[in-house]
C-alpha cells in the first residue's frame, strides 16, 4: 500500500473546532490543517489539539478571516 501525499506545502483546508453554547453563536477555534491527497479521494489532517466536545469542520483558508 502506497501512501498518498500532497504536493503543496500550504494546506488546502484548515480544521476548526466549533463549540456550541446554548443561546449563543458557536465559538470557532483553529486546531489544525488538512492537505488534499494526490488522488483527490481524501485528506491528510494534522491536528494541533484534540477537542473533547463540539465538532470539527474543514474550511478552505480564504473562507474565514482570523
Amino acid at each position: 500500500m502506497s501512501e498518498q501525499t500532497s504536493t503543496s506545502k500550504s494546506p488546502s483546508h484548515y480544521v476548526y473546532h466549533i463549540r456550541e453554547i446554548k443561546g449563543q453563536k458557536g465559538i470557532w477555534s483553529r486546531v489544525g490543517a488538512a492537505w488534499a491527497q494526490k488522488d483527490g479521494k481524501g485528506f491528510n489532517i494534522q491536528l494541533d489539539s484534540v477537542p473533547l466536545d463540539g465538532r470539527l469542520t474543514l474550511r478552505v483558508p480564504s473562507d474565514i478571516k482570523e
